[in-house]
């Protein structure tokens, strides 16, 4: 198992919502200490999707569109949808 480093900025992800049933088995509430380095749990499925926002967020990038410390992903499974909250801070 690779070790976390803990480069960067702090990412936790929220699941704010679940349109059907995940087959991860993620539930509204949950919540995972993601990084570069580390999925914490997080579907596979969707941590390869949110990689390369990840990266950017993760290292305190920004896209025109995002505002703040926040930002929100979805699966990439659209039937189920997972919706998560990103949120970071320092370490």
């Amino acid at each position: 198992m690779a070790i976390d480093p803990k480069m960067g900025l702090k990412v936790t992800a929220t699941v704010t919502d679940v349109k059907r049933e995940c087959s991860a088995g993620h539930k509204k509430g949950d919540a995972f200490d993601i990084s570069c380095h580390n999925p914490d749990g997080l579907c596979g499925w969707f941590y390869y999707s949110l990689f390369p926002t990840l990266q950017t967020f993760q290292f305190g990038g920004n896209l025109p569109w995002w505002q703040g410390d926040t930002i929100t992903a979805q699966c990439p499974d659209t039937y189920n949808l997972v919706t998560l909250k990103l949120e970071r801070t320092t370490r």
